[in-house]
């Protein structure tokens, strides 16, 4: 009967065990300190949130049908500035991920560049840049897609780039020693193994802008966002319903949707 020599088990050693302990005790600590420190009267706030799920609740679950035409309106203008903020990102993302991308640009310093500039378009917040839109081209639907635009044109850049700087350069080098000039290693070479991931990502941030364009009419950028501000103010918690239950059946035909799509497409 043959015996196999299996690895030996790793060992709990007394220092990983001290170290997990140790991990351990300040992650409750924190807590305790966090809850601890909060100047809040539990008790009242407790008893609050309970008279107003009460209150509330009750009306979100009994949407008012009499304003389904307004938010079907709403939505639909939600859509279209995701639409057409998603899609001014993926064109203004893609010679900007090529100038970040190190195997295109032919250098680190330029390269470089490409990831600073993306990285700092991601540094701010959809709502940030919303609220300096509607400043400077007024409360409308624009602002709301310049917002969207500029927002998803930094995660797009990334992930374009990341894509770039992963094709097979094999094929690139194979047609440079054929003698294919620039323009047709571009368009024969690079293109064809990037096209399938950039639709993929671009129909996915689609996706991720129909959510962040539901909350840019709090600012004043269009969308459903305002009615939602409009029906909060006025406690009319029945029309919230309505434009929730919106919300909820728009973002799940849009995601099943494109998440086939994207399915094909790679």
């Amino acid at each position: 009967m043959e015996k196999y020599n299996l690895p030996p088990k790793p060992k709990n050693t007394t220092y990983k065990n001290i170290k997990n302990s140790i991990i351990a005790i300040l992650v409750i600590a924190m807590y305790i300190w966090t809850f601890l420190s909060i100047d809040i009267e539990w008790g009242r706030a407790i008893n609050r949130a309970a008279n107003n799920f009460q209150r509330v609740i009750p009306k979100l679950f009994s949407p008012d049908w009499s304003a389904v035409g307004d938010v079907s309106m709403s939505m639909l203008e939600t859509v279209f500035i995701a639409f057409a903020g998603s899609l001014m990102a993926a064109v203004i993302a893609v010679p900007l991920s090529f100038l970040a991308a190190r195997n295109m640009m032919g250098g680190v310093v330029l390269s470089t560049v490409g990831k600073w500039i993306l990285s700092a378009i991601r540094a701010f917040p959809d709502i940030i840049l919303a609220i300096l839109f509607v400043v400077a081209v007024g409360p409308n639907a624009f602002a709301g897609v310049l917002a969207i635009a500029i927002g998803s044109t930094g995660m797009l850049g990334k992930m374009f780039s990341e894509i770039i700087e992963s094709i097979d350069m094999n094929i690139i080098e194979a047609m440079e020693a054929s003698g294919a000039n620039k323009i047709q290693i571009l368009f024969y070479g690079v293109i064809p193994q990037i096209t399938p991931e950039f639709l993929s990502y671009a129909i996915y941030r689609f996706e991720v802008d129909i959510r962040a364009s539901s909350i840019l009419g709090i600012v004043g950028a269009g969308g459903i966002g305002t009615m939602i501000i409009f029906a909060s103010n006025n406690r009319n918690w029945s029309e919230m319903g309505t434009i929730l239950l919106a919300i909820i059946i728009v973002v799940t035909i849009i995601d099943f949707a494109s998440s086939r799509i994207r399915r094909k497409i790679i």
